[in-house]
């Protein structure tokens, strides 16, 4: 009976002190809360991008420089029921902040600045509908053919892709997307300029568009980041050898909108001007829109003889300088012998 009691006592002081150390941790956290935060500068603009969880955003407020904890920060998100209403777009923040006033900030969406997010690999037509769908601009070149577009941005080109750079801009409510467009393509033109300035000699390139082009088939063909120098590698010496590049996405752009997601023989054998089963040298145009790191890989390839590549099946490809090499690599990673 003694220790029936004792235990109960304990089990009581035991209580008692998680309780205290619950409410300690619990005034802890408020205090921590509305703490007002010292930024290094101030004021900073954060930019937040679209479809972003609760984690990314507080990584996107740290790295935009409010000195968050970001475990915190997501707790505290949790706590309030403001976790999944974060909101995109370009926000500033001043020294003095509270980590509850970030939060409120997000959550009301008062932004500075609204975002168009750009995704590597994209094709054109995929940056005009997010730009078309985003209401916060002014749409200026609705009705206009691409040919006009470029025209209206002041571009030499007539042809959009692929001269557009990935990445996410902000603007004010009520801005031109012509001005988007402009900024989007002058961004291109730096990158592109600065890769061709520090491209490896002897490149199978007479101008910086070709290596754009370049640039966005090894944007394509990349299953993981690491291999775009060894992806571009292969491409540049089939260059040099005057092999067929041979690169299915090429020949799905030819396919156009018809593409069902299944590329078939047929397909392969039906000349366009981007089916480089058929067709010697680069496609006429980008596929796509590159990103910085194909845009490096394109100019300074990998340090390489191979001349196949083949997918793994984990995201990752086996590289040959040989076609027996390769036939063997087939055979065991796509026909499972």
């Amino acid at each position: 009976m003694k220790l029936i009691v004792k235990l109960k006592r304990f089990l009581l002081r035991l209580l008692g002190l998680l309780v205290v150390v619950a409410l300690a941790a619990a005034g802890g956290f408020a205090w921590w809360a509305h703490q007002p935060l010292t930024l290094a500068t101030s004021p900073v603009e954060v930019v937040i991008k679209p479809n972003s969880s609760v984690v990314s955003v507080g990584r996107q407020v740290q790295r935009g420089g409010v000195p968050i904890d970001g475990r915190l920060f997501v707790a505290l998100a949790r706590v309030t029921g403001q976790a999944t209403s974060l909101k995109a777009g370009g926000y500033q923040f001043e020294s003095g902040v509270t980590p509850l006033d970030v939060l409120d900030k997000l959550a009301r969406g008062e932004v500075t600045h609204y975002v168009v997010t750009v995704i590597e690999g994209w094709e054109f037509r995929k940056m005009r509908a997010a730009v078309d769908a985003n209401p916060a601009l002014k749409h200026d070149t609705a009705g206009m053919s691409d040919a006009d577009l470029m025209k209206a941005i002041g571009a030499e080109e007539t042809s959009p892709e692929g001269l557009f750079f990935p990445d996410t801009y902000l603007f004010a409510r009520g801005s031109s997307d012509v001005e988007l467009y402009r900024h989007a393509y002058r961004a291109m033109q730096k990158r592109l300029n600065d890769a061709w300035n520090a491209r490896s000699p002897d490149l199978p390139y007479k101008t910086p568009y070709e290596a754009l082009v370049m640039a966005s088939i090894v944007e394509k063909e990349t299953g993981q980041a690491a291999e775009r120098p060894m992806i571009a590698a292969v491409f540049v010496n089939r260059l040099r050898k005057n092999m067929m590049l041979q690169t299915d996405p090429t020949v799905i752009y030819g396919v156009g909108e018809k593409f069902d997601g299944n590329l078939r023989k047929r397909d392969l054998q039906t000349d366009t001007p981007y089916n480089t089963y058929t067709r010697a040298g680069l496609p006429p145009t980008p596929i796509a829109l590159p990103g910085l790191a194909s845009l490096a890989a394109a100019t300074a390839p990998a340090p390489s003889d191979a001349l196949y590549f083949v997918a793994r099946g984990d995201g990752s490809s086996h590289f040959s300088t040989s076609l027996p090499e390769h036939n063997r690599a087939v055979d065991k990673y796509q026909r499972g012998k």
